[in-house]
C-alpha cells in the first residue's frame, strides 16, 4: 500500500554550469547541457522512495519524449506511476544556471503541469499516509488536494515553492508548512535576516492556521515552530556542489522518517542530513541520497540521529561511510 502520496510537477531539468550566474543582458560560457529528470513533486516523490518508502506519484507530462524520460526514471526508483497522466501539452520543463559555489537560478516553463485539476485529484484513491503539494501546479488543484487530503485522513505537507501569495485556506489546511526563507518571506510579509527574524516571520504564519511550520536554513539547518515550542536544529556540515535538489532532499527525508517513526526534532535533523547530502552532488534526482548513504552520514557526525539509528539497527561498515 502507498505511504507517501505525492501531487505535483513533473519537468525535466536543463542545467548548465556557468562560473557565476549572468546579469540581465549578459551571454556567458557555461559547460555541457545536462538533461536531467526534475520537478519539485518528482523530486520529492524520489527523496522519499529512497528512504525505502512506499510512494506514489501523481500529476501529468506530455506525450513527447521528455514525458516517457521523467516516467521510466521514477519507475526505476519504485515510485507508482500508475496515476501519472499523458497530455497533449508539452511536458514541463526547467531551465537552471548554477554557480561555481552551487547557487542556483531557474526558469520553469510549467507545460503539462498547469493541466493537472481537481478532477485528476478526485480520482486518485491511493491510501496514502501522507500527502505531500508543491505550487508547480495549479493553485486551485493544491487547494483542492488539500481539503481532499485530509478527509481522506492524511497528514497534508505543502512545499510553497515557487514562492506566491496563498490563501488563509489553504495554510490552515496543511498539517506542516515546509518554506525556505525566501519564501517564508514572501508569505509573511517580515524579514528574515537571522534566526530570531525567521522565527517571527513563521509566527505570522501560525496566526494564519498554519500548525507545524518548518523553515529549512540552508547552510544554517532548520527551524521548527508551532504553538508548543521553537526549535533552531543546526546544520551538517558540507562543501556544497549544487543545491538545485536540497530542499526536495529535506522534504522527501522528512516525510519518511515521521513515517518511521521519529520525532519531529528527530525527523528535522534527519531531513537536514539528506538535504546536506543532496547539496554535495550534481542536478536534481542524481543527488538524492539513499537510505543507507544517510544513515552512514549521520552515524559518522554523531547527535540525536545516532541515538535512533543504534536502536533502530542503522549503521554500516566504516569503508561504506561517505566523508566531505
Amino acid at each position: 500500500m502507498t505511504e507517501i502520496l505525492v501531487i505535483g510537477s513533473l519537468n525535466t531539468d536543463l542545467v548548465v554550469r556557468a562560473p557565476r550566474l549572468p546579469t540581465a543582458g549578459e551571454t556567458i560560457s557555461g559547460e555541457d547541457l545536462k538533461i536531467i529528470p526534475g520537478g519539485k513533486g518528482a523530486n520529492q516523490a524520489v527523496a522519499a522512495a529512497r528512504q525505502d518508502v512506499r510512494v506514489a506519484m501523481a500529476g501529468r507530462v506530455g506525450t513527447d519524449s521528455f514525458g516517457s524520460l521523467l516516467i521510466e526514471n521514477l519507475k526505476s526508483d519504485g515510485v507508482d506511476t500508475s496515476h501519472v497522466l499523458r497530455d497533449e501539452a508539452s511536458t514541463g520543463t526547467a531551465i537552471i544556471v548554477v554557480d561555481s559555489s552551487g547557487q542556483n537560478s531557474i526558469v520553469l516553463s510549467p507545460g503539462a503541469n498547469g493541466k493537472v485539476s481537481t478532477q485528476d485529484v478526485d480520482a486518485l484513491n491511493p491510501g496514502a499516509k501522507i500527502l505531500l503539494l508543491q505550487l508547480e501546479i495549479p493553485l486551485q488543484t493544491v487547494i483542492h488536494a488539500a481539503r481532499w487530503g485530509k478527509t481522506k485522513g492524511m497528514i497534508v505537507m505543502l512545499n510553497p515553492a515557487p514562492a506566491r501569495d496563498l490563501p488563509d485556506e489553504l495554510i490552515s489546511r496543511v498539517d506542516y508548512l515546509l518554506p525556505n526563507e525566501s519564501e517564508l518571506a514572501w508569505l509573511s510579509g517580515f524579514p528574515v535576516d537571522n534566526v530570531p527574524a525567521v522565527e517571527n516571520a513563521a509566527r505570522q504564519l501560525l496566526k494564519r492556521g498554519a500548525r507545524n511550520v518548518i523553515v529549512t536554513l540552508g547552510k544554517n539547518g532548520a527551524l521548527i515552530l508551532n504553538e508548543a515550542t521553537a526549535k533552531h536544529i543546526p546544520p551538517f556540515r558540507v562543501e556544497p556542489l549544487d543545491t538545485t535538489a536540497a530542499g526536495d532532499a529535506f522534504i522527501g527525508g522528512f516525510a519518511s522518517a515521521l513515517l518511521n517513526g521519529m520525532d519531529l526534532e528527530l525527523a528535522v535533523r534527519y531531513a537536514n542530513a539528506c538535504g546536506a547530502l543532496a547539496a554535495t552532488r550534481f542536478g536534481a534526482q542524481p543527488s538524492l541520497p539513499r537510505k543507507v548513504e544517510v544513515e552512514n552520514f549521520v552515524s559518522l557526525r554523531g547527535g540525536p540521529v545516532d541515538k535512533y539509528a543504534e536502536k533502530n539497527g542503522m549503521g554500516t561498515k566504516p569503508d561504506e561511510a561517505i566523508s566531505n
